[in-house]
């Protein structure tokens, strides 16, 4: 048994060194941006020990013969040959640089970095996805913000282009009452690519429960984003402000700082003409067929900040969302879909999973597909994103949007598990961004 422990001690000792180089090693990976500041280092170091070299020869070479001068020549190791001298010279002056580099970064790092993680693999992961390709994703609510949970995991390089239209809830009332626009998808946008979303994103979600008076109702983060902007003066910066206290990885951007409404022309079932109905929070009931959307004042211009970024994109995605409340009315704005055209980003459409009661009721995904050809035109995307329902029947709680793919002839059709077991009208955002980001390889060949 003593044996044992004699033989096996080195052994474990060896493993850890092997890890411990292989560790440090992993610094010297490419794109992480550490060997230039190291070949910085090691040139000043160097520097440094020609100096003080060129010293002490001098103190060799001229100084009386004294006690310490033999231990001087021992410590120089010249009863070794030069280059062997100099092999060893370099080799402990490396692992001292580099030890003393590891050492004040993970000094510097530690309170930064999340708990069983290390500072080499938080830094990869960052310089990753700093590199990351330039997505623009056009939509709102709930669907746009699962969409960016998932793809901030590939790229920082991120740009929300979300509707102001919103007229119910706390967004309306705070429309209404401080004439601000509607801060909610926005909100909603900017928890959604938190760089941490803990305590405070959740404080930024929290909604006041009924019977606080004049909270009743409201979000914290409206109410925040509200007061910014009054502070600030500007809208657009406290977007920015709200981004900056969330550690924001991304931008989210109004399609438009004009104050417009959603109108849509609906059918009933017993009368042959249409109804207009005003305001978006209006629009979706089971008492109606949306067949046309406007928004109020017409054409209103685009935020220019939108417009540069689908010109500079490198994937463009439009929906998850709302068909007719939180897509289109971005796609309303003329100058955006314009600069959608004449992008040369790849254009993705998100179709939704399940229909939405009052807008989309029995609508498949080409149905979906008419209805954005019908409002803008035809050729604003190439590629459609459809989920592909269960086979379990048992799952059909919901109406699925399916999709045949055969009315689709302009497009290329892909179709993905993207629904959430948990949430079946949900988007998986993790599943919905690895596709998105696999069909963009493909498309770059």
């Amino acid at each position: 048994m003593m044996e044992f422990m004699r033989v096996s001690k080195p052994i474990s000792g060896l493993g850890k060194l092997c890890r411990d180089l292989t560790q440090a090693f992993r610094w010297l990976s490419p794109g992480i941006g550490v060997k230039r500041w190291l070949v910085l280092t090691l040139m000043g170091t160097t520097l440094i020990g020609i100096g003080l070299g060129i010293v002490i020869l001098h103190i060799y070479r001229t100084a009386p013969e004294t006690w310490w001068l033999p231990l001087l020549s021992a410590a120089s190791l010249r009863f070794l040959s030069r280059p062997l001298r100099a092999l060893i010279f370099i080799l402990l002056g490396l692992g001292m640089v580099l030890g003393g580099i590891l050492g004040i970064n993970r000094a510097l790092m530690q309170p930064f970095v999340k708990p069983g993680k290390k500072v080499v693999d938080e830094l990869t992961i960052h310089r990753k996805r700093e590199r990351g390709i330039k997505v623009v994703a056009i939509g709102g609510g709930h669907g746009l913000a699962t969409l960016l949970r998932g793809l901030k995991e590939y790229t920082y390089n991120l740009t929300a282009i979300v509707t102001v239209a919103d007229s119910g809830g706390s967004s309306g009332r705070l429309r209404k009452e401080m004439g601000i626009l509607p801060p909610g998808d926005l909100r909603n946008c900017l928890a959604a690519l938190s760089n941490d979303e803990a305590l405070l994103t959740h404080l930024f979600q929290y909604r006041f429960p009924d019977g606080q008076g004049g909270l009743n109702g409201h979000s914290l983060g409206n109410l925040l984003i509200t007061a910014l902007a009054e502070i600030t003066g500007s809208f657009e910066e406290a977007i920015a402000e709200s981004g900056r206290v969330l550690a924001v990885r991304g931008r989210v951007l109004p399609s438009t700082l004009q104050q417009v409404d959603l109108v849509a022309d609906v059918r009933l079932p017993l009368l042959t003409a249409d109804m207009r109905i005003e305001g978006e929070s209006e629009i979706p009931s089971r008492l109606w067929q949306v067949k046309r959307v406007y928004l109020q004042p017409n054409s209103p211009p685009a935020y220019p900040e939108a417009i540069r970024a689908i010109l500079a994109a490198d994937l463009i995605v439009i929906g998850p969302g709302s068909l007719y409340t939180s897509i289109l009315p971005n796609l309303l704005v003329p100058e955006i879909t314009e600069a959608i055209r004449s992008s040369k980003a790849l254009k993705i459409y998100v179709c939704n999973i399940a229909t939405q009661p009052g807008e989309t009721d029995h609508y498949s995904c080409e149905d979906h597909v008419h209805a954005i050809e019908t409002h803008v035109g035809k050729g604003l995307f190439q590629i459609v994103l459809a989920n592909l329902p269960p086979e379990d029947q048992l799952k059909d709680t919901i109406e699925w949007v399916r999709i045949s793919g055969s009315r689709l002839p302009d497009y290329q059709v892909f179709k993905e598990k993207l629904y959430d077991d948990t949430h079946l009208a949900r988007h998986r955002s993790d599943w919905l961004a690895r596709s998105l980001i696999s069909i963009y390889q493909w498309w770059r060949g």
